[in-house]
């Protein structure tokens, strides 16, 4: 698929954890999900990938992912900071962000959706069980959510 195809649907994965990153990439897989995946490893990562700087400074800024999968313990810059960045942004405000984490803190929970997050999801430790969570937010959110209007 081309980059301006409409069909065109990309999920943007923030996560650090090499381990959840493959456990997620493969639940994704396993489900028949085949949208192209974008794995930042920071926030930083997925500031400069979201706004088309730094390494991304190429990337053409108006195809923006369907979804955005983020960890909160990220290094460099935390989840909470990447979604005020895209929450403040006009470009990005309305970007579906569901906060994919293993933190048990309802200080977390209480500050993703203060900022805006769509979705709040603790990862299961059970493979099983957290391939059925990526298999639920990939059929939801690639195939039965409408997305905002670009």
């Amino acid at each position: 698929m081309k980059d301006g195809d409409a069909n065109h649907r990309v999920i943007l994965l923030v996560e650090d954890n090499p381990d959840d990153e493959a456990l997620a990439i493969r639940a994704l897989k396993r489900h028949h999900i085949g949208n192209e995946i974008v794995v930042a490893h920071d926030g930083v990562e997925a500031i400069d990938y979201l706004f088309g700087i730094g390494m991304y400074e190429e990337r053409d800024v108006s195809i923006k992912p369907t979804v955005v999968l983020l960890d909160l313990k990220l290094p460099c810059i935390d989840g909470l900071e990447v979604l005020r960045h895209i929450r403040e942004n006009e470009s990005t405000k309305l970007l579906p962000v569901v906060v994919l984490t293993t933190s048990n803190e309802e200080r977390d929970l209480l500050d993703s959706y203060s900022l805006g997050c769509n979705s709040y999801i603790r990862k299961p430790v059970d493979f099983l069980q957290f391939s059925e969570a990526i298999r639920q937010l990939g059929m939801y959110w690639l195939l039965m959510n409408e997305p905002p209007p670009v």
